[in-house]
């Protein structure tokens, strides 16, 4: 072809010119020469859209459609079936829509291979309605009809929906293929219909289909899914042909049954067998890590996949941030943060949750709002986070701030929205905006209240104080009181030292959980604060003859990438002599202070010296004094602690904080504390 092109071409040779140049796959160049036509046919504006579908420019391939309708082309069957395909591909919606009423204005809405292209298309672009009135629309509809609108019921979501147009197929005659069937079996799975799963077996068997690599592989997604592990093994085992996606099913079988040993003695043998691995391989066995709790592996998987050449995509990074906010890692997190940015990752609104989520939990609330801010679009699920990372940092007024900045904005709220306000309430002693908020909810915004609403409630009572109006609260429920309501008065009984009432919600406590430590332990607290030590006593030994055992207080801290953890009177720490040389000089600056020791909250009836010698090594203070020893020049440091902070070393940490001018965060089971200048964030309310 010539290098120079003349100005204009006769219509005549158009066509043919325009044809060469596509099929040399020189895709500018024909639109050049396209240009040059000064009226262009249908053949014409044709092959330059599928052109541009085939190599992947599909809005480009709409955008020339649009083209051809504004200068008053008819289009005809042809194309508009190429146009629904490059709509289905990109997912447009709104272009859908208009190329199916396109379709009716023209006259082409009834034919069978345009309707079902129609109804494909809105599958694609999860519209089930359009699909519908495609669907409806047809006079004769065959299997791929049938097919098409049943597999866009289940990708939406609509699994039942779906399995009764399969149903309604067969009434009409039409017999499923492996297509078909495929598309439906995962609305069983969904639905963990097993005994209708099996029976879409037994006609796979009839019908010679499990050969068919894809009806195999939804099988055994089908039989994962409704709990049945061996029979989905056996269906993988008989398959006569496997490729990697057969694999990865089998593969989130066992993780999803939480059999993670076996998964990762599957993925082993894949590596070994020389299976050819894909992204989804690595992404499933590192989610299926961390949905097992096996969050450290999870991580040292993630490292294997890099090595191994692989690159991580939005799936893995959604799955390691959990794992790095369930092992309390900011250092991970933030690598993990930094490597979404630097893959333009940071725009996925599930990785920038997750990361909201991540900074709360780790401690690091700003850097958590910052995430938060940044974010372009927020959906209910991001504010219900952000709502409760302020919560579990006491900033019971910042939440209710955000949830009424998120009903401003038109959000609607749903049950977790609620839950973290409450939330968020119970820990600022707002009684007063909790009451008004937890009434809302039925009477603005017709969410029925369930347990975890009412226990919030009961919670925000008991810890302002009104004890008598919470276990009021509690008799009134229209549900069921559970142990978080009745452990949430306890624990106030403990505050204010209300023996009676301790009583009371201690025996509900010893019916509903008689195996929790906690309850045991808590209740001879109440009794040993009130110096009725036979009967915090009798309380121990109830727990001892029931073979309870209280769960030990540990705290621990990440120093330098290494987690060091501490119990009451640890000495294990090889810096050990230096942590008590530490409390023992700091315990003197801070008697000068002012200090007392409160051994009210060493609950055994000994020496008042012995007393004050068990406070100072708790398990907090030894890990904020080790913290604090190994700061290398940092302003802030983080100590998480399993159970709730002691009250006497949240009244020395504030202390200590002040004199070695840091910031102290401590994170118990309860909320964070962050302590500076002798203050703390809970306003020694928690």
């Amino acid at each position: 072809m010539n290098s120079r092109l003349p100005s204009r071409f006769p219509p005549n040779r158009s066509f043919k010119l325009i044809r060469s140049c596509l099929e040399s796959g020189d895709l500018q160049r024909a639109r050049y020469l396209f240009d040059k036509v000064p009226e262009p046919d249908l053949r014409a504006w044709t092959i330059l859209i599928s052109a541009h579908i085939q190599d992947g420019f599909h809005k480009k391939a709409i955008e020339i459609y649009a083209t051809l309708l504004g200068r008053s082309i008819k289009p005809d069957k042809l194309l508009l079936l190429s146009v629904s395909k490059a709509c289905a591909a990109s997912g447009d919606v709104v272009k859908a829509k208009e190329i199916h009423d396109d379709a009716i204005r023209f006259g082409f809405n009834k034919d069978l291979f345009l309707g079902n292209a129609l109804i494909d298309m809105y599958g694609k672009c999860k519209c089930v309605d359009g699909a519908k009135r495609a669907f409806d629309d047809m006079v004769v509809k065959d299997v791929v009809s049938w097919t098409s609108m049943a597999s866009c019921y289940v990708n939406c979501g609509m699994s039942r929906q779906g399995v009764l147009a399969f149903r309604e197929m067969g009434l009409d005659g039409i017999r499923p293929n492996s297509l078909t069937v495929s598309s439906v079996l995962p609305a069983f799975a969904d639905l963990k219909e097993l005994k209708l799963g099996r029976e879409i077996h037994g006609f796979v068997l009839r019908t010679a289909m499990e050969g068919n690599v894809y009806v195999s592989s939804a099988l055994v997604n089908m039989y994962a899914s409704c709990m049945s592990l061996r029979q989905a093994r056996l269906v993988f085992d008989n398959m006569s042909q496997r490729d990697v996606v057969s694999w990865n099913v089998i593969l989130t079988a066992y993780f999803l049954n939480k059999e993670c040993e076996n998964g990762l003695a599957l993925f082993h043998q894949m590596r070994e067998t020389g299976i050819k691995l894909n992204n989804a391989s690595w992404n499933v066995v590192i989610s299926g890590c961390q949905q097992n709790g096996q969050n450290e592996l999870a991580l040292d998987i993630f490292n294997n996949m890099q090595d191994s050449g692989f690159k991580p995509n939005q799936i893995t990074i959604a799955s390691l941030l959990p794992a790095c906010t369930n092992l309390e890692s900011l250092r991970g997190g933030k690598e993990i943060h930094g490597y979404a940015f630097r893959h333009c990752f940071i725009e996925d609104m599930t990785i920038t949750t997750a990361l909201v989520l991540l900074y709360a939990k780790c401690g690091d609330l700003e850097l958590s709002r910052e995430v938060f801010n940044m974010m372009p679009i927020k959906d209910v699920v991001a504010w219900n986070t952000m709502i409760i990372a302020n919560s579990m940092h006491g900033n019971g007024e910042k939440s209710l701030m955000l949830f009424h900045k998120m009903l401003d904005l038109g959000i609607k709220p749903n049950s977790v929205t609620f839950i973290g306000v409450l939330s968020g309430c119970s820990h600022s002693q707002l009684a007063d905006e909790g009451l008004m908020i937890f009434n809302s909810m039925t009477s603005e915004y017709a969410i029925k209240a369930d347990e975890d609403h009412y226990s919030c409630m009961v919670d925000i009572l008991s810890r302002a104080g009104h004890l008598e109006q919470a276990y009021e609260f509690i008799q009134k429920m229209p549900v069921e009181p559970t142990a978080s309501a009745w452990g949430a008065l306890l624990g106030a009984c403990r505050v204010y030292k209300n023996v009676e009432l301790g009583r009371i919600a201690a025996g509900r406590l010893f019916e509903i959980e008689p195996d929790n430590p906690g309850n045991y332990a808590l209740l001879s607290n109440i009794l040993a604060t009130a110096k009725m030590w036979v009967e915090a006593s009798e309380t121990r030994k109830m727990m001892r003859d029931k073979g309870i055992a209280k769960t030990p207080g540990r705290s621990w801290i990440l120093v330098k990438n290494k987690v060091y953890s501490f119990v009451v009177g640890d000495k294990s720490n090889e810096q050990n002599e230096k942590i008590y040389r530490f409390l023992e000089d700091i315990g003197e600056k801070m008697r000068l202070a002012g200090y007392q020791p409160n051994s009210d909250f060493v609950l055994q009836n000994v020496d008042q010296e012995v007393r004050e010698e068990t406070l100072c090594s708790h398990s907090e203070r030894l890990a904020v004094a080790f913290g604090i020893l190994n700061s290398s020049g940092k302003s802030s440091i983080r100590v998480f602690k399993n159970l709730r902070i002691c009250g006497d070393c949240h009244n020395a940490i504030k202390l200590i904080a002040k004199i070695v001018d840091m910031q102290i965060t401590v994170r118990d089971s309860f909320r964070f504390h962050h302590f500076r200048d002798g203050y703390c964030s809970c306003r020694d309310f928690w």
